[in-house]
C-alpha cells in the first residue's frame, strides 16, 4: 500500500471519529475532523500524481471515501434539522447511480476513475459542509433562508450536474453493454 492509498484509509477511518463529534455535539472537532479528511482528498491526489502512484486502488477508493465522509455530515445536519432530507437523497442517488456506472465498466475491464466535474463536485461538498459546521451556519442571509440552506441547494445543484456530466461522458459504456 502506497502513501496516496494510505491517506485515503485514514480519510475512511475519520468518518466514524466525525460521526462521534457530531453525535456528542462537539461542533468545533466536527468541523476540525471534517475540514482534515477534506483536505486530505487533495494531497492523496497531489502525492498519487506526483510519486507517479495512481493506482486501481485508489481510483475506486478515493471517490468512496470522499463519498462516505459528506454522507455522513449529511446525515448528520438532517438529523439536527439543519439540511432537507431531498438533500441527501440527491446526493446518494447520484453516488449510487456513479457506482453503478463504475461497477458496469469493471466488468469489461475498465476502471473509471472521477472526471472533472466529479472533482469539483466534491470540492464544493466539502467547502459547504464545513460552512455549515462554522459557528454561524445558522445566520440568515434573508428571512428563513440561512447559510446552511444556501449551502445545501448548492451542494444540490452540483451533485446533479456532476451526475449529467458524467453519464454523458461515459454514455458509452451503456451503449456497448449488452
Amino acid at each position: 500500500m502506497n502513501v496516496p492509498n494510505i491517506i485515503t484509509v485514514t480519510r475512511i477511518a475519520l468518518v466514524p471519529v466525525f460521526l462521534v463529534c457530531m453525535g456528542a455535539e462537539w461542533r468545533v472537532a466536527a468541523l476540525v475532523v471534517f475540514a482534515v479528511a477534506g483536505l486530505s482528498d487533495k494531497l492523496d491526489g497531489y502525492l498519487a500524481r506526483k510519486m507517479g502512484q495512481i493506482t486501481d486502488f485508489g481510483k475506486i477508493m478515493d471517490p468512496l471515501a470522499d463519498k462516505l465522509l459528506v454522507l455522513a455530515a449529511l446525515v448528520c445536519f438532517v438529523r439536527e434539522g439543519s439540511v432537507a432530507v431531498w438533500v441527501v437523497v440527491t446526493v446518494l442517488a447520484r453516488e449510487l447511480i456513479i457506482s453503478t456506472l463504475r461497477t458496469m465498466a469493471a466488468s469489461t475491464g475498465t476502471v473509471l476513475g472521477a472526471d472533472f466535474s466529479g472533482k469539483v463536485k466534491t470540492a464544493v461538498q466539502i467547502f459547504c459542509v464545513c460552512a455549515i459546521l462554522t459557528p454561524w451556519y445558522m445566520a440568515e442571509l434573508w428571512p428563513s433562508f440561512t447559510i446552511s440552506a444556501l449551502a445545501a441547494w448548492i451542494i444540490a445543484a452540483v451533485t446533479v450536474w456532476s451526475g449529467v456530466d458524467y453519464l454523458a461522458r461515459h454514455r458509452a459504456l451503456f451503449i456497448n453493454m449488452k
